[in-house]
């Protein structure tokens, strides 16, 4: 349901990139509307204290506003702040960071490390794109959600994939249209790594005989490689070709090569997750004579780093999958000698548990967007280390860890600041930096 159009000034934006205005006692959140604005809004979900809405004219647009390079802005939810200058995103989300640490965490950084921003286009390695048969256009559509989330973006073409994926869009939907099952693949996942681009079909029927040809040909003519996924991730396996080569990404600061498999978890941009661990290792500093833990290390995208230091690094992650294949990270990039991993669930972590790892130098935290609540709460005067290099995907959770953190463990928050893994996006990812005076 709309409402009538009202007029405000935008006085900020949330985390979201939206615009939040006030207006008969009510927040009104407006997406597309910048801060300082002058617009006028229409609004679709109304609360008690607060309404949801989406602008309607910039009567005075902010100098921060550009034009969005991608004709489906708006309509696709890929992308939510194409309508802000990029280095302004930047600004934005650095506010977001700052603010989430001082109103929740009760904390301020006693410096604000610059930001780490790459490539603001054709970044995105990997995406879970959606795909939908549309019987009464006979026309299959291949993208990302529309922002209500209900139906699958028409899009021809994608600003944020890399430009050989964004090209394939159109291609791949007419390939499904040919598909006998074109109304059973629900998904394709895209990985993209140094050596290969992978496309995983979720299939919800067997390919036929025809259906595989159609495949193979594509995958030849366009370089790809197709997986299939019929159920869950175990059923994830190649198809065609056989020969391809494994996905991998490289840290080539370090000297380091990191097989994946398509549906593991890796960072959407290489080029950022490069100076993200840069940056990590020069904040963290490991030494040879070090023992360092890192907390949800996934693969091992810094616990090798850290290895390479010299350092003894345990790599500890609550999936035996994904340490078995650190394990066999360490083992392809000759650092079995310094490394151990170990499954533990950390969202179930006590300072007893925590004992049982006994004492580290310091620790890297990478947790997912839960946040590392009962790790940090479970620090007691043996086991915390004197510094610990926090990066986080939510601002919020690591607002909350970091009172934990500086409010009870005596931990003092040296710096923080943002890196833009996703540009063009309202998501914030950042790095903190915590250390710990002697006791």
């Amino acid at each position: 349901m709309a409402y009538i159009d009202k007029t405000v000034v935008i006085e900020s934006l949330d985390h979201e990139g939206r615009g939040i205005a006030h207006a008969d006692g009510k927040v009104i959140f407006i997406e597309g509307a910048l801060n300082r604005e002058l617009v006028t809004y229409s609004t679709y979900r109304k609360k008690n204290n607060y309404e949801q809405a989406k602008v309607g004219k910039i009567l005075k647009p902010s100098f921060m506003r550009v034009q969005p390079k991608c004709s489906s802005f708006g309509v696709c939810g890929g992308c939510s702040m194409q309508h802000l200058d990029p280095q302004a995103q930047v600004a934005v989300k650095q506010r977001v960071l700052e603010d989430n640490l001082q109103r929740i965490g009760k904390v301020k950084p006693e410096v604000v490390l610059s930001p780490i921003y790459g490539q603001p286009w054709g970044y995105r390695q990997r995406a879970r794109l959606s795909v939908r048969h549309v019987l009464k256009k006979e026309k299959t559509l291949v993208g990302f959600r529309e922002t209500n989330g209900k139906y699958v973006a028409d899009i021809p073409h994608c600003e944020i994939l890399t430009p050989k994926i964004a090209k394939l869009l159109p291609l791949l939907a007419k390939l499904n249209e040919r598909l006998s099952i074109r109304e059973s693949v629900p998904q394709i996942e895209v990985a993209v790594g140094d050596e290969v681009d992978v496309l995983v079909l979720r299939i919800m029927e067997a390919l036929s005989p025809a259906d595989e040809e159609q495949l193979k040909r594509f995958a030849d003519e366009h370089h790809v490689q197709f997986w299939t996924q019929t159920q869950g991730v175990d059923t994830v396996k190649p198809f065609y070709p056989l020969d391809a080569p494994a996905l991998s990404y490289s840290l080539p600061e370090f000297g380091i090569t990191m097989p994946f498999a398509p549906t593991e978890f890796t960072q959407v941009n290489s080029d950022l997750n490069r100076l993200m661990v840069s940056r990590a290792m020069r904040l963290l500093k490991p030494q040879a004579h070090e023992r360092i833990a890192d907390f949800f290390c996934g693969l091992g995208n810094f616990t090798l780093p850290i290895a390479r230091s010299g350092a003894q690094v345990m790599g500890i992650e609550g999936s035996d999958a994904l340490v078995k294949r650190a394990v066999q990270s360490a083992q392809f990039n000759g650092l079995s000698s310094n490394t151990e991993f170990r499954m533990m669930n950390l969202f179930d972590m006590d300072a007893s548990l925590l004992a049982t790892l006994e004492k580290f130098d310091k620790w890297l935290i990478d947790p997912p967007r839960d946040g590392a609540i009962q790790l940090v709460q479970a620090i007691t005067n043996y086991t915390a280390p004197k510094l610990i290099v926090y990066v986080s995907c939510n601002p919020g959770t690591l607002a909350r860890d970091a009172d934990v953190l500086v409010n009870q463990k005596g931990y003092v928050l040296k710096s923080a600041g943002v890196m833009n893994m996703f540009p063009q996006t309202s998501h914030v990812e950042s790095i903190a930096v915590f250390e710990r005076g002697e006791s």
